[in-house]
């Protein structure tokens, strides 16, 4: 029979065993200071999560995709995360993937027994033509999720870099990854509802890691997101302020230079910057592969050399 006692994400907190006797405040009140602790499990990580960065975008610039997996909440998290890169970031959903044990329907009704199957995990990943240019993500609160387990073998296997992120140390996802991300915010405060701190937390990296590669690929400029997808009044307003806040021009000049380039908010800043056409922008643009601020200063030194 499995132990769950071992497991920190399982074991029964402290400071909530009165948790049926509180009143609505003092429940929201514990649960805020197990949140502030969960923040805090994430700080003694931070060097991993880096890393992760690192291996993230370097799957992205060779041709590759990231992978997020995982079961249940987990595995909702990742899909979370891998759904809102592209109207963020403008990049194709093909590039960050999320897979939850179950398909599709386990993201609103739970699949039984689809997390207790390696064979699923890997099945699924070799489904979508994994290659050694990819990038998988386990992610287990637990970290014993055998559904995690099999992707992780099946991408080590195929050539990827891997990476777990669990709520327990030592965790068997841990042990199949490359790299291990194990941030401990402790006992929930309802017994085992991983939805709450380790979700959080999970939540907090995947922030991280989705954000820091985007910015390592060339998707920010200053803390700007400039390869916003308009696709909405809010965000076609959005891409305005963005190129009037990156350049310092006008709303009207903002319009103008979004209308040039196609509603491309990058090309668009580019144009203004340099003050040329948006065509010249594009060019510079992909000297840099995709990077505004070397597309800038790339041309800036191109002239300078020029003269």
């Amino acid at each position: 029979m499995l132990d769950l006692t071992k497991f920190t994400t399982e074991q029964r907190n402290q400071s909530s065993m009165d948790l049926d006797t509180m009143t609505s405040l003092q429940i929201v009140t514990t649960m805020n200071d197990e949140d502030l602790r969960a923040v805090q499990s994430v700080t003694k990580v931070l060097p991993q999560v880096a890393t992760a960065i690192d291996w993230a975008a370097e799957a992205l610039e060779r041709g590759g995709r990231v992978f997020y997996m995982g079961a249940g909440t987990s595995g909702r998290l990742g899909v979370l995360d891998a759904s809102e890169c592209p109207p963020t970031f403008g990049v194709s959903p093909d590039l960050i993937v999320g897979l939850i044990a179950g398909g599709e329907t386990a993201f609103i009704k739970a699949v039984e027994g689809a997390e207790d199957s390696e064979e699923l995990g890997a099945s699924d990943l070799r489904e979508r033509g994994l290659s050694d240019k990819d990038l998988v993500v386990g992610l287990a609160a637990s970290g014993r999720t055998p559904y995690v387990v099999g992707g992780l073998v099946n991408a080590k296997a195929t050539g990827c870099k891997t990476i777990a992120i669990a709520c327990n140390q030592g965790s068997k996802i841990g042990e199949s990854a490359d790299l291990a991300i194990e941030p401990v915010p402790g006992p929930e405060v309802l017994t085992g509802s991983t939805r709450l701190k380790a979700g959080t937390v999970q939540k907090l990296i995947l922030n991280m890691i989705s954000t820091g590669a985007m910015v390592k690929i060339g998707k920010v400029y200053q803390n700007l997101m400039v390869d916003v997808q308009q696709t909405n009044e809010k965000l076609v307003v959005r891409g305005q302020n963005i190129v009037m806040e990156a350049t310092g021009c006008t709303r009207e000049r903002a319009i103008q230079a979004l209308a040039d380039a196609g509603g491309h908010v990058k090309t668009a800043i580019v144009s203004v910057l340099l003050d040329c056409d948006a065509e010249q922008a594009a060019v510079a643009l992909e000297r840099a592969r995709g990077h505004v601020r070397a597309a800038v200063s790339g041309h800036e030194k191109s002239d300078a050399d020029a003269q």
